[in-house]
């Protein structure tokens, strides 16, 4: 393997203008993923609380299927929460569907590091409007779970088990949140 040339020329340091244009570029590949999911991009907390709510719906893959960034066409309303749980459906990987306009018994919805809660909320109330049963929004920073229903007061968990109204899974709050 031949020494690396000591002498070669280095390029040049770049200008503050090109190194705002290599951010514009950054932010606007970040901003494609967002115009496409209507989402931002979620981060290690997001990720690994999605593995770990994936996790605990595991169990009952017997009554439910669950999904993760399905896009759901609800009418006028298109969306893509983080997880949706529906009654029980056969998968066929020979046919695949990439919008489902048939509303979940629940949406999950994890608040990233870059999206408001009023955001997240407003996307909450749009799909118990168009039927969904039951939806969760889950704050890392609070580490709480806030579960809405179409027709009671938002609830809010940061201990204790939480029971969702529409399909009876069970979370253990504290575990989610534990770290580990």
């Amino acid at each position: 393997m031949p020494a690396p040339n000591v002498d070669a020329p280095r390029a040049p340091a770049k200008s503050l203008s090109e190194a705002a244009h290599a951010e514009d570029a950054r932010a606007e590949s970040t901003s494609t993923y967002e115009q496409e999911r209507g989402k931002p991009l979620p981060s290690l907390n997001h990720g690994h609380l999605q593995f770990l709510l994936s996790l605990a719906f595991g169990p009952h893959r017997d009554e439910y299927t669950v999904a993760s960034e399905l896009t759901l066409q609800l009418g006028d309303v298109r969306l893509t929460p983080d997880l949706c749980v529906f009654r029980k459906r056969k998968i066929t990987f020979a046919h695949d569907t990439t919008r489902v306009s048939e509303p979940p018994l629940l949406a999950v919805e994890i608040v990233s590091p870059s999206q408001s809660t009023q955001d997240v909320a407003d996307k909450i109330y749009d799909m118990l409007e168009a039927g969904v049963e039951s939806c969760w929004l889950v704050q890392p920073a609070m580490q709480t779970i806030t579960v809405y229903t179409e027709n009671a007061k938002p609830r809010t968990l940061d201990r204790g088990t939480l029971t969702d109204p529409a399909t009876d899974i069970e979370v253990d709050v504290d575990e989610l949140f534990s770290g580990e």
